[in-house]
């Protein structure tokens, strides 16, 4: 289907700066807004449920599979994220821009029921960089640490699939980038005309 809104999502390698930067786009654009995800595994830090996530038990979220409610869902080092079909096309269809961060695997579903969503991965500027970034985080163990290396390994092979490829070596500049993606998204015509159509039809444009 057609909506007025723009989808983007935003996928990378634990450790890219994927949520650093969706956080600024949003404070810097207020059009922008965040479709929160469900996922099986335990908050972090200060996260709250809700706000960076819906954090759900493994039955809620079978529940949730059986009913159809996602639009993508994938097993994400160990743990299962989906992101709520209804969620997405509640905003979207009153003209919200919506961006999702998801892993490449949920990125590549959404494209198949969202036509217009706006792929964009997220790459470290070198292997040592992504390291020192997972290890500066203090979050993980070693082990755990290893298994994002070797995830972000076959995560990355997929970024030819995706329409905008971002290199977070100087975050500021990441940050541009995004932001100019966004805004020339929202120029194309095709997103022009779902999102300004009684103009469009005002100057007899098909």
């Amino acid at each position: 289907m057609d909506y007025p809104g723009n989808l983007f999502v935003v996928s990378a390698p634990s450790g890219a700066g994927k949520s650093s930067l969706v956080k600024a786009l949003m404070e810097l654009d207020a059009r922008v807004q965040p479709s929160v995800s469900h996922t099986t595994r335990a908050p972090r830090g200060q996260e709250k449920h809700g706000r960076e996530y819906f954090f759900a038990s493994e039955q809620e979220f079978d529940a949730m599979v059986a009913g159809n409610a996602f639009v993508e869902w994938a097993n994400v080092h160990g743990r299962r994220y989906g992101t709520s079909r209804r969620a997405i096309e509640e905003r979207v269809t009153v003209g919200a821009d919506v961006v999702l961060e998801i892993d490449f695997q949920g990125a590549l579903q959404i494209k198949q029921t969202f036509v217009n969503a706006v792929l964009i991965f997220i790459l470290p500027p070198s292997w040592d960089e992504l390291r020192a970034r997972l290890e500066r985080r203090g979050e993980d163990a070693p082990d755990v640490i290893d298994l994002r290396l070797r995830n972000a390994a076959l995560e990355m092979e997929q970024a030819c699939k995706f329409d905008f490829v971002i290199i977070n070596e100087v975050f500021e500049r990441a940050l541009f980038d995004l932001k100019t993606i966004v805004h020339a998204q929202r120029l194309k015509y095709a997103a022009q005309r779902r999102a300004r159509a009684e103009t469009f039809a005002s100057l007899n444009i098909p």
